[in-house]
Parts: structure tokens; sequence; C-alpha cells
């Protein structure tokens, strides 16, 4: 094979996967655009049935008006007859025999119609069967397909909303490790003014109770207790009776 006929098979090869990818991609708007012309195939099948049994009806409405003027003529022919009006009895005599002659031709022509509307009835019938089962299995189709596009973007959200919550929790974690770095920055500093005012060095002192520190209830209560105390001794040595000596 020469290398121009390879590249044509390349290039065909190319252009049928291209467009069977076109093809497969849209193909719920293809089925549906297949669907809405066989639609109109029908409308058009089922006109034409209309105007089938329409033109069946008017050679069947003639046939029958062929008949009423048959049984007219025939009456007519025998009162001739018996006028002995042999000629016009003649006359009506050839009009029946016309008369006769188109219902014989149109008879099987009727009967034609007939079935031809028997045969266009049931193609239509079969042909709306099939389209109403195509119809349901795209309806099957498009709603898996629904199904199977909402499954997969909620299986990419959720691999999106797996990827966002780490990135959250290392933004949370670096939040925490900053915090914690500036509490001991902060611990740190104050640390070095008590150690420059003396603050530490007072706390240590109060803690082993050298250095007064702020009081407690019970010693509050205690001096209130003192001062109570100092307040009422001098009233009772006030109050107490001289005491008289017998002598």
């Amino acid at each position: 094979m020469s290398m121009l006929a390879k590249l044509s098979a390349l290039f065909r090869g190319t252009a049928h996967e291209a467009g069977q990818s076109v093809v497969d991609a849209n193909a719920l708007k293809i089925l549906d655009q297949e669907i809405r012309d066989a639609d109109n195939a029908q409308g058009k099948a089922r006109d034409d049935l209309a105007g089938l049994v329409a033109r069946r009806r008017m050679a069947e409405n003639e046939m029958k008006s062929f008949g009423d003027q048959i049984a007219k003529y025939e009456s007519s022919a025998r009162t001739a007859l018996a006028q002995g009006k042999a000629d016009l009895a003649r006359e009506v005599a050839q009009r029946i025999a016309e008369l006769e002659t188109e219902i014989g031709s149109r008879g099987p022509l009727i009967e034609n119609m007939k079935a031809a509307e028997a045969r266009l009835r049931s193609a239509i019938a079969t042909t709306d069967q099939k389209i109403e089962t195509l119809r349901r299995e795209i309806d099957i189709v498009k709603v898996n397909d629904s199904v199977q596009k909402a499954q997969t973007s909620v299986a990419l959200q959720s691999a999106g909303a797996h990827s966002r919550i780490g990135s959250a929790a290392d933004s949370l974690q670096r939040i925490k490790q900053r915090q914690a770095v500036n509490e001991e920055k902060l611990r740190a500093g104050q640390e070095l003014e008590d150690k420059r005012t003396g603050a530490d060095l007072d706390a240590k002192l109060k803690e082993a109770g050298i250095l007064p520190g702020q009081a407690s209830a019970d010693d509050v209560l205690a001096r209130l207790t003192a001062q109570e105390i100092k307040v009422v001794t001098p009233l009772i040595e006030t109050s107490a009776p001289v005491s008289k000596d017998p002598a």
C-alpha cells in the first residue's frame, strides 16, 4: 500500500472515530429527533389513511346511488313496456346496463381500497407500538443518564470536599501552631518584665509567706474579732460595781 493510500485510510479512520464520538455524545438528541421524524411520518400515514377512507366512502355512496337509480329505472322500464313504449323502455334498459357496468367495475376497486385500509391501519398500529416502546426505553435511558451524571457529580464534589476539608485542617493546624508560638512569646515577655521589675521575686516571697500578701477571709474575720474584743473589754471594766470594805 502506498503512503498516500495509507494516509487516506488514516484520514477516513480518524474521521469515522470523530464522527462516532459526536454521534455517541449526542445519542439522546439524535434519538429524540428520530422519534419526532417517526411521529411526523405517522401523521402523514394517518392523513393518507383518512383520505383513502374518504374516497372509499364516496365510492360506496356512489354505488348505493347507482343501485337506487337501477331500482328506479327498472320500475320505469316495466311501466314503459306495459304502456307499449318499447323504444323508451330500451333507452331505460341501456341506462340500467351502464349503471350495472359501473357497479361491476367499482365493486372490486372498493374491496381493494378496504384491503389497503386494513393494511395501512395495521402498519400504523404496529409502528405506533414500536414508537411508544422506543419512547419508553428512551425515557429509561434518560433517567439512567441523569442518575449517572448525578452520581458522577456527587463523587467529584465528595472528592473536592475531602480535598477542601484536608486543606482546612492543615490551615487550622497552622493557626494553632501560630497561636501557640505567640502565647509562648507573650509568656516569655511577661517573665522578662517580671524579672526586670522584681515581680517574680515578690511572688516567690509571698508564696513562702515572707512577704505580706493579700489578706484572706480568715485573716479579715480574725482582725474584726480582735477589734471587737478590744472594744467590749473596756466597757466591761467600766460597768463593774465597786466593792465596799465591811470594815
